[in-house]
């Protein structure tokens, strides 16, 4: 070989070497999360286990309460969210053109709680309650605990307060500024112990309701097919992470990190929590959308709801292939 060739030929070797190694590259995705909670275990177990980086994502995990989150993929300024159905339907009504593609919470999975002197309904009447942003999972939890005691807010004189996330919720209970709210049981366990307690756990009633899933936006999925495919695939892998009993120990000091859970009973309990509502194989719910869209219509939040149909909402095509390709099945093999 001639000393020009042989150049030619160890320069194209590094070519191709270079263009692997920017192929290799992981795509950075910001990816927000609406709740702080343990449904979002499956995403954080996969970015800091690596199993994001395994298919190419670079992930970024942000905490945007779920109807800002809504509003950032809206404007074209995240791309993938962690939100309930709530906010997918109020995102199409408004002309959206959203769809869930996993599930991670297929049910109401909150308690009801108040302060020590609310023995039951009877004592909330006429007393604040707090709920969360408007359309957001938290609030259809508060009004279907209302339900269930057999409370109507404007006959009852109940004074519904906007008090959104998680820590807001908390503190305004804590301080006296409601007399009652909906937190989730890994959250709420923290104020137990302080003589609160909870009026209904939504969690037994077994209330079908499309609380969380992974959403994009459809035109987002169709210029970019293979990194929705391989986001869904690693939050799949997540999901199968954590429910793997050798993965216990691993997964409850990411639910205490994560959630500034301190004491070991109390990640035990959210480790206990999460393997009990996260699916195995997390698909979103027919059921549970067309519960989304009903209880939307019946309080009025949003009187566009029950023009649309659930089936749209979802994007079960993505479940579907996973299952017939035995990717699914792979996962916990």
């Amino acid at each position: 070989m001639s000393r020009g060739l042989r150049f030619l030929f160890v320069g194209g070797l590094m070519f191709v070497g270079l263009a692997s190694g920017f192929a290799a590259e992981p795509t950075k995705v910001l990816i927000a999360h609406g709740a702080i909670s343990n449904n979002v275990e499956p995403l954080w177990i996969a970015k800091e286990q690596g199993i994001f980086r395994k298919h190419g994502i670079d992930a970024e995990l942000v905490f945007i309460i779920a109807g800002r989150a809504m509003q950032a993929m809206l404007a074209g300024q995240v791309p993938v969210g962690l939100v309930g159905g709530t906010h997918v339907v109020n995102a199409n009504t408004g002309g959206g053109d959203f769809t869930m593609v996993l599930g991670l919470e297929n049910q109401l999975d909150y308690w009801f709680l108040a302060k020590p002197t609310i023995k039951g309904g009877e004592d909330l009447k006429g007393k604040k309650v707090g709920i969360g942003t408007p359309a957001g999972s938290a609030s259809m939890a508060a009004y279907v605990a209302l339900d269930h005691l057999g409370l109507v807010p404007r006959r009852d004189n109940i004074v519904l307060l906007g008090i959104g996330g998680v820590p807001e919720r908390m503190g305004a209970l804590r301080s006296g500024s409601v007399d009652a709210t909906v937190l989730s049981p890994e959250i709420g366990q923290q104020v137990l112990g302080d003589g609160y307690r909870v009026l209904v756990d939504l969690g037994k009633e077994k209330v079908q309701f499309q609380s969380s899933g992974l959403v994009f936006s459809r035109s987002w999925m169709k210029s970019n097919p293979q990194l929705v495919d391989s986001i869904a695939r690693a939050t799949a892998e997540g999901t199968a992470f954590v429910h793997k009993p050798a993965n216990k120990e691993v997964v409850m000091k990411s639910l205490g990190r994560n959630l500034r859970l301190s004491k070991p009973d109390q990640m035990e309990k959210a480790y206990q929590g999460l393997i009990a509502a996260l699916p195995r194989r997390p698909c979103p719910s027919l059921e549970g959308m067309n519960a989304v869209i009903k209880l939307m219509a019946q309080h009025g939040v949003n009187t566009k709801a029950s023009q649309l149909k659930a089936e749209e909402q979802l994007d079960m095509s993505f479940c579907k292939r996973f299952e017939d390709s035995g990717f699914f099945k792979s996962l916990y093999q």
